[in-house]
């Protein structure tokens, strides 16, 4: 699948996705009345966000004819992995839960590599997802520094 070209309403949705985070980090640090109530979106966005990207790779593993069966296993496995360690988060201090949550990104952008290595997907799909982790991180480690910061 060697489009190189991003669909534009794949960039809408990617990065309009980017939004809550941008604003909520930002308000975070801004806002430090409210840092409390931005911070405790933040990690529940981060959440949602980390639990949809992994979920990608149970759609890759049903629709990729070509994978062998151990990689969509590995496949199916995985796409549940960031969902479970998203949930953590519910109960860890802001602090650690943002930090869960920006390994748990870097984590699904090092399988997303990984896959692209084994089965042809777009050619926009990993400069894309890098982008969006990169953002999200950022984000997240903004929402931590305010716990540091706020208290």
């Amino acid at each position: 699948m060697g489009n190189a070209r991003l669909p534009t309403s794949v960039a809408y949705l990617g990065y309009g996705g980017l939004l809550p985070f941008i604003a909520l980090a930002t308000l975070s640090v801004v806002e430090p009345t409210h840092s409390l109530v931005f911070r405790a979106a933040l990690i529940a966005y981060g959440a949602v966000i980390l639990s949809f990207v992994g979920a990608l790779h149970w759609g890759f593993a049903m629709t990729i004819p070509v994978m062998s069966n151990q990689l969509r296993t590995k496949a199916f496995v995985w796409s549940v992995v960031p969902a479970l360690l998203a949930w953590t988060t519910y109960f860890l201090p802001a602090f650690i839960g943002a930090i869960v949550l920006i390994l748990g990104f870097i984590a699904q952008y090092y399988r997303d590599q990984t896959l692209v290595s084994q089965v042809s997907l777009p050619a926009w799909y990993l400069p894309l997802r890098l982008r969006l982790t990169i953002v999200a991180s950022l984000s997240m480690v903004i929402g931590a520094y305010t716990v540091i910061l706020n208290g």
